[in-house]
């Protein structure tokens, strides 16, 4: 069935007649009464019964008008999501972005955005901690992990791999490690902003994924300074693998177990539920995206 020809269906049922339809999208009746022919021959049933004064459905057609109407809205939706793309956009967004987001990407990202739209004005905040957004006003938010509220929609844009490394110092003066299990007997630099907790770290078994609880001297809820201790040699890290990409390609840090990590963490633009943000949120988020997408080798 194609999908116009349900539009059309669908119509009408709304409009009550086929030239009503047929004046609203600047057809004939005949082309009306052919389409709808054309989608009862494809369902291989009547879907109405025409009379002199009114037209009525069958149960088939019942049944059908559901599914139309599901078209109909799924049509209008999609271009409601890209209508305005190409007009320029103005006003204020307030957001809030996770430190290591913000710093690796957002920043230049969202700046940039900033410069393509001069009418347009950008408060980011950096900030480990998940805002309210009602209580905060607002417009939109980058997080890590998952959605609880139900009342926020939440786009999926990446997942962030986790990894565990040290300094090539590091691993030559305490070993090279052969089990995740070994890092009980190593000191573990820990980052205080996790969800699972900074202790426990979590490896892929032979029968799902299990966790080590590390113990260590120095724990942070900066990742940038976390980064920096695994840097000087001071201990073992866990972090996403986009903070300290370029620090395996240069040799400064190394992949400890490359395969093992369990944790992986989607990252989502997340924003007040309502049917269709904001043209000014819709693409700034895209923008995000697609920034994201194209460092995607990285996480």
């Amino acid at each position: 069935m194609r999908a116009d020809d349900l539009i059309l269906f669908s119509q009408v049922i709304e409009l009550g007649s086929f030239s009503k339809v047929a004046e609203k999208n600047n057809l004939t009746n005949s082309v009306v009464s052919k389409r709808i022919a054309r989608l009862e021959q494809n369902a291989g049933t009547q879907l109405l019964y025409r009379t002199t004064r009114k037209l009525s459905l069958t149960e088939a057609g019942k049944i059908l008008l559901n599914k139309a109407k599901s078209v109909t809205q799924a049509t209008e939706e999609a271009k409601k999501a890209v209508s305005g793309l190409g007009q320029n956009i103005s006003g204020h967004i307030k957001m809030s972005v996770p430190t290591i987001s913000g710093e690796l990407i957002l920043a230049d990202a969202v700046a940039e955005f900033c410069n393509q739209n001069p009418g347009l004005s950008v408060d980011m905040s950096l900030e480990n901690r998940f805002v309210d957004l009602i209580s905060g006003g607002y417009d939109v938010v980058i997080r890590t992990g998952y959605l609880e509220d139900s009342s926020l929609i939440a786009r999926h844009i990446i997942d962030s791999q986790w990894v565990v490394c040290a300094s090539p110092s590091y691993i030559a003066q305490n070993g090279k490690l052969h089990h995740p299990r070994e890092l009980v007997k190593h000191n573990c630099l820990q980052y205080a902003y996790q969800t699972t907790g900074a202790s426990e770290w979590q490896f892929k078994g032979a029968d799902g994924n299990y966790l080590v609880k590390v113990s260590g001297g120095f724990s942070t809820n900066n990742a940038t300074a976390l980064r920096r201790s695994a840097l000087g040699g001071h201990g073992i890290a866990y972090v996403p693998r986009c903070l300290v990409y370029d620090d395996f390609l240069n040799g400064d840090l190394i992949d400890i177990f490359p395969d093992l990590v369990g944790k992986k963490l989607g990252i989502y633009a997340v924003y007040p539920f309502t049917r269709q943000p904001p043209n000014k949120v819709k693409r700034l988020i895209e923008h995000i995206r697609q920034r994201y997408l194209a460092l995607g080798h990285c996480f």
